[in-house]
């Protein structure tokens, strides 16, 4: 009989395993940093937004509100309102 000498793992080649604790403050700490990024890139885009929208005059930042909203209704497959269809000037026949 030959006996291989059993050696205890207390030196290991393989990769450490981490603590249960250790890993959820890496993942609450990636979570954290994910979060600040997300919101630093929304604030970001709110910025040029409101800048760009300051730059327009009074009148077109009214017409883009009405283009806005005319584009929701259609996106949404909604009729125009009632009165609106009503009271909207009639297309003359030639």
């Amino acid at each position: 009989m030959s006996f291989l000498p059993a050696f205890s793992q207390e030196k290991g080649t393989g990769p450490k395993e981490k603590s249960i604790k250790s890993e959820r403050k890496l993942q609450k700490k990636a979570k954290f940093e994910a979060r600040e990024k997300r919101r630093k890139e929304r604030a970001e885009k709110k910025a040029i937004k409101k800048h760009h929208k300051r730059l327009q005059t009074k009148k077109v930042r009214k017409r883009m509100k009405r283009s806005k909203n005319q584009s929701n209704l259609n996106n949404d497959n909604r009729r125009e309102p009632f009165f609106k269809r009503i009271f909207k000037k009639k297309k003359r026949k030639k």
